[in-house]
């Protein structure tokens, strides 16, 4: 069990770094752009302060951002004594510490795991969730959510937010600032200027896209992963399938869904919930589909 709860531990470690070195060369590349735009070296010295700045901000602080953005406060295992007691166990069996719990406030069943590793791991759940699903079934989205600690998914995930959330702040601002004119194109450098303004700005444009992109294609693996590791530490696949199915029926859309954050929940916090799904929509979805995950767990 243990090694196959760990198996991507190593592959998602460097996932981490090379995400968190990625975004550092592109800001800096960005901050470079814009300084040979408006003439201003001042704003590559901001860049790369920015960029030091936010990898630092986003490893240490990322989860409580998270958890502010969704609205979740500490569930006490007085009053949540049967979610704590089945967390307590299911973290002894996986062999993590036991992490944080906490709750949020919302119709919309649903859970999420957050952290920068499994001594600083957070569990969220909604009521709804609480209330919609039966002891096996939520048994089965706990282990969801542990399996995400145990393969070290919640530090990768969780600074997404705060990356991808930066990167499309930081775009939007050098795409407005480009129409005020100004920049180095009256000098003798000023092709190679101009050039690299274009670039920046073709850049600006399209990073939301691409770090959108990242975002989604990592969490829907990440998905098929935990579910399959879920699984293995319930013993029971069915637990985790039929909480799935019942997940699936809500469309309602959660009161604090935020696109920032929408990839850590197990489902679409959108409420999604399109019998028909094309190639193209299929690309930009969060997560895989619900019969698509369904399928693999009764068939393992």
């Amino acid at each position: 069990m243990s090694s196959n709860l760990y198996t991507n531990q190593d592959s998602n470690t460097r996932k981490t770094w090379l995400l968190m070195s990625t975004f550092f060369v592109f800001i800096i590349f960005l901050g470079w752009s814009a300084s040979w735009y408006f003439g201003d070296s001042l704003i590559l010295y901001v860049a790369v302060g920015f960029s030091v700045f936010m990898n630092i901000f986003s490893y240490w602080f990322s989860d409580k951002i998270v958890l502010k953005m969704a609205g979740a406060h500490v569930a006490t295992k007085e009053k949540y004594y049967d979610l704590y007691t089945i967390v307590e166990n299911l973290s002894i069996t996986a062999g993590l510490p036991m992490p944080k719990v906490y709750v949020m406030d919302e119709p919309v069943p649903n859970a999420f795991a957050t952290g920068r590793d499994k001594e600083h791991a957070v569990v969220a759940f909604t009521t709804g969730l609480l209330q919609t699903l039966n002891k096996t079934e939520l048994e089965g989205v706990v282990a969801h959510e542990l399996s995400h600690i145990g393969n070290k998914d919640i530090l990768l995930q969780t600074i997404v937010v705060v990356l991808v959330g930066f990167v499309t702040l930081l775009s939007d601002f050098f795409i407005r600032m480009s129409f005020y004119g100004g920049g180095n194109r009256d000098n003798k450098d000023g092709r190679i200027g101009l050039i690299i303004a274009v670039i920046g700005i073709v850049l600006a444009i399209l990073s939301p896209l691409v770090a959108t992109v990242i975002q989604l294609a990592i969490s829907r693996k990440r998905e098929f992963l935990a579910d399959s590791s879920g699984a293995l530490l319930t013993r029971y696949p069915e637990g985790l399938a039929s909480a799935l199915e019942k997940i699936s029926q809500y469309s309602g859309k959660m009161k604090k869904a935020n696109h920032a954050t929408a990839h850590l929940f197990i489902s679409d916090p959108y409420g999604d919930k399109t019998k028909k799904i094309s190639f193209l929509h299929k690309i930009f979805l969060t997560h895989p589909p619900v019969e698509e995950r369904v399928s693999a767990l009764r068939s393992s």
